[in-house]
């Protein structure tokens, strides 16, 4: 019984990864002859500038916050570091 539903649920699994690339290559109809950019309707334009500086914007602080997260690792293994160097010496003065 359980490898019935095994392999039903592979066949779904197939047609679908199958049917997908199907899907994306349809393509719209083309448009008769050639239309001017100044024609077409419903068109948004947003200007590049705010868009790349809001990637950097995201990438300066992900690198920031890694650095941070660094920085603070680093510091407890230093604290470690000096916790466990103290038990050596007070072991080896025993």
């Amino acid at each position: 019984m359980m490898t019935i539903k095994k392999a039903i649920h592979a066949l779904v699994l197939s047609a679908a990864l199958l049917a997908v690339p199907a899907l994306a290559a349809a393509q719209p109809p083309a448009t008769e002859g050639f239309v001017p950019v100044e024609d077409l309707h419903g068109q948004e334009e947003m200007p590049a500038a705010p868009l790349v500086a809001a990637a950097y914007g995201v990438a300066w602080a992900a690198v920031l916050i890694y650095l941070f997260s660094i920085w603070r690792r680093l510091g407890t293994v230093e604290r470690e570091m000096a916790e466990v160097s103290r038990r050596i010496d007070a072991r080896s003065r025993h």
